[in-house]
Protein backbone atom coordinates (compact mmCIF):
# COMPACT_ATOMS: atom_id res chain seq x y z
CA UNK A 1 0.00 0.00 0.00
CA UNK A 2 1.12 3.38 -0.86
CA UNK A 3 0.75 6.55 1.69
CA UNK A 4 -0.71 9.68 0.09
CA UNK A 5 -1.26 13.53 1.88
CA UNK A 6 -4.43 14.63 1.05
CA UNK A 7 -4.84 18.19 2.07
CA UNK A 8 -7.81 20.83 2.62
CA UNK A 9 -7.00 24.10 0.84
CA UNK A 10 -7.78 26.84 3.13
CA UNK A 11 -8.70 30.76 1.02
CA UNK A 12 -7.65 33.58 2.75
CA UNK A 13 -9.98 36.11 2.70
CA UNK A 14 -12.96 33.81 2.03
CA UNK A 15 -15.96 34.35 3.83
CA UNK A 16 -15.97 33.31 7.52
CA UNK A 17 -18.10 29.89 7.56
CA UNK A 18 -21.46 30.41 9.68
CA UNK A 19 -20.94 28.71 13.20
CA UNK A 20 -23.76 25.99 12.66
CA UNK A 21 -21.97 25.24 9.02
CA UNK A 22 -18.59 25.09 10.94
CA UNK A 23 -19.58 22.63 13.74
CA UNK A 24 -21.75 20.49 10.80
CA UNK A 25 -18.01 20.28 8.63
CA UNK A 26 -16.49 19.37 11.97
CA UNK A 27 -18.92 16.81 12.65
CA UNK A 28 -18.73 15.25 9.21
CA UNK A 29 -15.26 15.68 9.07
CA UNK A 30 -14.81 13.69 12.62
CA UNK A 31 -17.09 10.70 10.81
CA UNK A 32 -14.91 10.40 8.11
CA UNK A 33 -11.64 10.29 10.56
CA UNK A 34 -13.54 7.43 12.25
CA UNK A 35 -14.25 5.72 9.27
CA UNK A 36 -10.80 6.24 7.45
CA UNK A 37 -9.72 4.07 10.68
CA UNK A 38 -12.34 1.38 10.97
CA UNK A 39 -11.26 0.74 7.05
CA UNK A 40 -7.52 0.53 7.51
CA UNK A 41 -6.81 3.42 5.71
CA UNK A 42 -5.84 6.57 8.36
CA UNK A 43 -2.23 7.29 9.23
CA UNK A 44 -2.12 10.58 10.90
CA UNK A 45 -4.47 13.76 10.38
CA UNK A 46 -4.58 17.11 11.35
CA UNK A 47 -6.10 20.32 11.32
CA UNK A 48 -3.99 23.55 11.30
CA UNK A 49 -4.47 26.92 12.54
CA UNK A 50 -4.77 30.30 10.03
CA UNK A 51 -1.39 30.81 7.97
CA UNK A 52 -0.94 33.65 10.12
CA UNK A 53 0.12 31.49 13.29
CA UNK A 54 3.05 30.06 10.56
CA UNK A 55 6.85 30.80 11.72
CA UNK A 56 9.12 30.25 8.97
CA UNK A 57 12.63 28.57 9.78
CA UNK A 58 15.43 29.02 7.30
CA UNK A 59 19.00 27.67 8.31
CA UNK A 60 19.84 27.40 4.97
CA UNK A 61 22.65 29.48 5.01
CA UNK A 62 25.03 30.35 7.56
CA UNK A 63 22.65 31.59 10.47
CA UNK A 64 19.23 30.59 11.27
CA UNK A 65 16.63 33.06 10.31
CA UNK A 66 12.85 32.89 11.25
CA UNK A 67 10.00 34.78 9.88
CA UNK A 68 6.77 35.49 10.77
CA UNK A 69 3.79 34.33 8.54
CA UNK A 70 3.42 31.24 5.55
CA UNK A 71 6.32 30.81 3.38
CA UNK A 72 4.25 31.20 0.19
CA UNK A 73 2.40 34.83 -0.18
CA UNK A 74 -0.66 33.05 -1.85
CA UNK A 75 -4.34 33.19 -1.08
CA UNK A 76 -4.43 29.35 -0.76
CA UNK A 77 -2.84 27.49 1.92
CA UNK A 78 -2.97 24.60 3.52
CA UNK A 79 -6.13 24.19 6.22
CA UNK A 80 -5.52 20.20 7.79
CA UNK A 81 -4.67 17.11 5.96
CA UNK A 82 -4.71 13.31 6.03
CA UNK A 83 -1.92 10.66 5.84
CA UNK A 84 -3.77 7.78 4.23
CA UNK A 85 -2.85 4.17 2.67
CA UNK A 86 -4.45 3.52 -0.13
CA UNK A 87 -3.71 0.66 -2.82
CA UNK A 88 -3.35 2.90 -5.61
CA UNK A 89 -4.30 6.53 -6.37
CA UNK A 90 -7.72 6.12 -7.59
CA UNK A 91 -8.82 4.48 -3.99
CA UNK A 92 -7.01 7.76 -2.78
CA UNK A 93 -8.92 9.87 -4.92
CA UNK A 94 -12.32 7.88 -3.51
CA UNK A 95 -10.73 8.89 -0.11
CA UNK A 96 -10.10 12.67 -0.82
CA UNK A 97 -13.46 13.05 -2.19
CA UNK A 98 -15.68 11.37 0.66
CA UNK A 99 -12.92 14.31 2.87
CA UNK A 100 -13.72 17.10 0.47
CA UNK A 101 -17.84 16.32 1.24
CA UNK A 102 -17.37 15.86 4.82
CA UNK A 103 -14.90 19.35 5.46
CA UNK A 104 -16.73 21.26 2.68
CA UNK A 105 -13.14 22.31 1.02
CA UNK A 106 -11.65 21.14 -1.61
CA UNK A 107 -8.89 18.38 -0.91
CA UNK A 108 -5.66 17.85 -3.12
CA UNK A 109 -3.43 14.43 -3.21
CA UNK A 110 -0.22 13.78 -3.77
CA UNK A 111 1.51 10.44 -3.18
CA UNK A 112 4.72 10.54 -1.18
CA UNK A 113 8.09 9.12 -2.49
CA UNK A 114 8.35 5.27 -1.49
CA UNK A 115 12.07 5.60 -0.73
CA UNK A 116 15.31 6.28 -2.41
CA UNK A 117 14.71 4.63 -5.65
CA UNK A 118 11.20 6.41 -6.26
CA UNK A 119 13.14 9.56 -8.05
CA UNK A 120 10.06 10.31 -10.17
CA UNK A 121 8.94 14.05 -9.31
CA UNK A 122 12.04 14.68 -8.59
CA UNK A 123 14.30 17.33 -10.19
CA UNK A 124 18.29 16.86 -10.28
Amino acid sequence: MSQYLLFVHYVDGAPATPADEMKASMEATGRFNDELQAEGAWVFAGGLHEPSTSTVVDATGAETITTDGPFAEAKEHIGGFWIVEAPDLDAALALAARGSAACRAPVEVRPFHDGPDDAEGLEA
